[in-house]
């Protein structure tokens, strides 16, 4: 896990001094993630921990977590915790006037686009994302000209622009569905889809549409090769291995089961394997591991730089400060929500897109 020392927080200057009082106050907090953060550190964590709880009432505020957040954020200070699209769904639902997003910009972007009315703040504005940073609404129009009469599936995991230049969006999830509903809505055999190359080809392994693919990558998932899989079997007897669908396709097709990163937590608690590795950032395994004491995880640690940028205190900050806004055009944001909507509209979600045979 990527946090910063013990004693590096204690010599920060702005570092928040914990009192028996807030020990106290955050005695429940500390349960939720004993399982995975030495006691030895709380007394670190949790004067934010309880600065941040106080603050977010008093503002009308609910804080996102992405399933990637470390353990202090994604259990003890946010309200809603899970995969980018599902967080922002959740979001508009409820009444809070005030969002924090947990997570990269893209994600942020995505709460404005579904809540135009609340206020949507990301702590950090350096965590973007390798993938997002792939492909711009420019590439998009030029691909329509290239391939003129084809529908453009994005996957979620995209800036607003690109989301506007789409006929529709996915997850990974849902991307089969998507990419053949869309198919044949337009009458078509074959569909662009962006930014993702490796979710791409897994999905053209699972259906008879072709597929035309960018050459965007996670750089978390993309660094997975086939042969980390074997090295973790041979290490470990027994474990199983899930993957996800933004790994290199012969990385999926050594795994035992792929799927989203909700899928991956069902799957654990459908199944409760005695070992499981996660093929994927690795706080996840932190915060999974938490639910399901009884699971040993393996964790190989591929770290995502741009969401360790937000921290328990990057967040207190954003509260107290009221930075830093996300906006979008609403010009872009009616027609990224038009591509979100067509998607929802091909039906729920499947759970997973199977490892290949």
């Amino acid at each position: 896990m990527l946090r910063m020392s013990i004693m590096e927080l204690v010599m920060t200057t702005d570092a928040l001094t914990c009192t028996p009082e807030i020990l106290a106050a955050t005695q429940a907090d500390y349960a939720k993630v004993a399982h995975v953060i030495p006691q030895v550190e709380w007394p670190v964590h949790a004067p934010y921990v309880h600065a941040i709880n106080t603050l977010k009432r008093e503002k009308n505020a609910v804080i996102l977590a992405h399933n990637y957040m470390t353990p202090e954020i994604f259990h003890c200070v946010s309200d809603f915790r899970g995969d980018s699209l599902q967080l922002a769904q959740e979001a508009a639902r409820t009444e809070a006037q005030v969002i924090v997003q947990a997570g990269v910009h893209f994600m942020a972007e995505t709460s404005k686009i579904l809540s135009p009315e609340k206020t949507v703040l990301i702590p950090d504005l350096k965590a973007g994302c390798s993938l997002a940073a792939s492909i711009t609404g420019a590439d998009v129009r030029l691909l329509k000209q290239k391939y003129p009469g084809l529908p453009v599936v994005t996957y979620v995991n995209t800036t607003a622009d690109v989301k506007a230049e789409s006929d529709v969006c996915c997850t990974s999830s849902n991307a089969v569905a998507v990419v053949e509903d869309i198919a044949r809505e337009w009458g078509v055999d074959t569909v662009i889809m962006t930014p993702d190359e490796y979710l791409a080809l897994n999905v053209a392994k699972k259906t008879k549409i072709k597929i035309i693919a960018w050459k965007g990558h996670c750089e978390v998932h993309e660094r997975f090769t086939a042969e980390d899989i074997r090295g973790y079997r041979e290490a470990n007897p027994g474990v199983v291995v899930l993957a996800h669908p933004e790994c290199p396709p012969d990385v999926v097709a050594e795994a035992d089961f792929a799927g989203s990163t909700s899928a991956m937590i069902g799957y654990v608690g459908d199944h409760r394997p005695g070992r499981v590795v996660l093929v994927t950032e690795c706080s996840m395994s932190d915060n999974v591991a938490v639910n399901f004491p009884d699971v040993e995880f393996i964790r190989p640690c591929n770290l995502c730089p741009h969401m360790k940028r937000i921290t328990l205190a990057g967040i207190l900050k954003s509260l107290q400060t009221m930075q830093h806004e996300v906006t979008v055009d609403p010009a872009i944001a009616v027609r990224a929500k038009a591509s979100v909507e067509r998607m929802l509209k091909v039906g729920k979600p499947k759970a997973v897109l199977q490892a290949a045979e």
